[in-house]
């Protein structure tokens, strides 16, 4: 088996690797490797939870020598704050014997400190799309200087509506660059952008697009509704053996603030909520908490998917169905990293079973379903977006019905008086009455 020192690494790299405990490249890093090396444009196409982190970060660091320079030469693009402070993370631990400056900048923060890191100088500028945008406008941030740009999770970052942010970017960097993407899957619209912006590209694709890890282990329980929902991840929390580091995925930020609060009588001090209301010191708490386990259940949104890299999640929970079928493979993805093993547990309504069928197309691969627990309460209690909406079929679109909320008042007076005009139009309203009369045939 390949080992990092089989590859063209320094030896700083080596010490680092070393410390945090790495020996082997994972398929993703050891393709990689001399594509990027190469200095040619390439797209990485694999799972999440394969390493395409430090696929992409092992041959730029390779590659990049001292500089005194303050304009960064390393871009890297990221749809989420969670993302910056993970890749930073990344970075940090790899260049713990290099003398590299590195700093990471996004949106809901202050920015002129920021403004302040990046005038002082950078190597390597880790981003959200719209921070970016931000530091450049405010002419702080020159771009000139960048020599490699990676962008990582694109197709998240154009679901989130940064399109017009990334084309920007693209436009204003030099075009002799090294342009990298790295992503769990592609779609129509990123190949589009690879298209026009890429050149020649190399492909580094490991597995087929959108096909999720067979170690994970995937089972699905048919739930009639939300509150019974709640009732079976009670009774899995209380009953299932090794459901210790919990991620559970909802489509709402109702939702997931919902499912704290029903869930904080019972595990008062076990839940962790993450979504994109939360402030910035809130998510990364959050997050904080979960991995270091004082939280054995983290509530997120998909928003939040791309940026979590936590070790050793034993399960994901999809409280909810994704509308889309390539959000599912990015939320199982949690689980069985480095390696190791993970499980996914779905619960899924009668109104969600299309999505269901969606994701095992996509998958090429039934989820089985599981009986529910004996004994599991089940709520015929509805809640009211559950509550099914009638309308009258000889009626066209339904109308809500407005009801005045204040109180009624007697109109005063000097309100009661019928409006006339002023004179000129009184004094034209007598002439046509006259004229009129005039006219009659008596």
């Amino acid at each position: 088996m390949i080992t990092f020192k089989d590859l063209n690494l320094s030896k700083q790299l080596l010490r680092a690797l070393d410390d945090i405990g790495f020996e082997n490249p994972t398929p993703i890093q050891e393709k990689a490797f001399p594509i990027i090396s190469s200095g040619t444009d390439a797209v990485g196409i694999a799972q999440t939870g394969t390493g395409k982190t430090f696929a992409y970060l092992l041959p730029i660091l390779r590659q990049l020598t001292y500089s005194e320079q303050r304009q960064p030469r390393v871009l890297i693009v990221v749809p989420t704050r969670e993302l910056v402070a993970q890749v930073v993370g990344e970075i940090e631990k790899l260049t713990k014997y290099m003398n590299v400056r590195c700093y990471g900048v996004y949106g809901a923060s202050n920015i002129n400190t920021q403004k302040q890191k990046v005038y002082d100088g950078l190597d390597i500028l880790v981003a959200t799309p719209g921070r970016l945008i931000d530091l450049t406008l405010s002419r702080t941030l020159q771009l000139g200087s960048v020599k490699k740009l990676v962008i990582d999770e694109v197709d998240e970052m154009l679901n989130l509506g940064f399109r017009a942010q990334l084309t920007q970017i693209l436009d204003i960097l030099p075009p002799k660059r090294q342009t990298l993407l790295f992503s769990a899957t592609l779609n129509e619209d990123v190949e589009l952008m690879i298209s026009k912006y890429f050149n020649k590209p190399e492909y580094i694709e490991l597995i087929s697009r959108g096909t999720p890890l067979e170690k994970i282990i995937q089972h699905a329980y048919f739930v009639p509704n939300f509150n019974t929902k709640i009732n079976l991840l009670k009774w899995l929390l209380h009953k299932e053996k090794g459901f210790s580091k919990v991620l559970l995925f909802v489509k709402s930020k109702k939702i997931a603030d919902d499912i704290s609060l029903a869930l904080e009588e019972d595990f008062p001090t076990e839940i962790g909520v993450i979504h994109s209301n939360k402030s910035q010191p809130q998510r990364f708490s959050a997050v904080k908490y979960f991995d270091e386990g004082v939280h054995r259940l983290l509530i997120a949104t998909d928003v939040i998917a791309r940026g979590l890299d936590i070790p050793n999640v034993t399960h994901v929970v999809n409280f909810d169905i994704p509308k889309e079928a390539s959000a599912y493979i990015h939320r199982i993805g949690r689980t069985g990293r480095a390696d190791k093993a993970g499980n996914s547990i779905s619960f899924i309504t009668d109104l969600e079973k299309p999505l269901q069928v969606a994701i095992e197309t996509l998958m090429n691969k039934k989820i089985p379903i599981l009986k529910l627990p004996k004994g599991l309460e089940i709520s015929d209690e509805l809640t009211k977006d559950e509550i099914p909406v009638t309308r009258d079929k000889n009626l066209g679109k339904a109308k809500k019905l407005v009801i005045p909320t204040g109180a009624f008042h007697e109109k005063k007076d000097k309100n009661k008086k019928e409006q006339l005009g002023g004179k000129r139009s009184q004094e034209k309203l007598r002439r046509l009455k006259v004229k009129y009369i005039s006219k009659r045939k008596f």
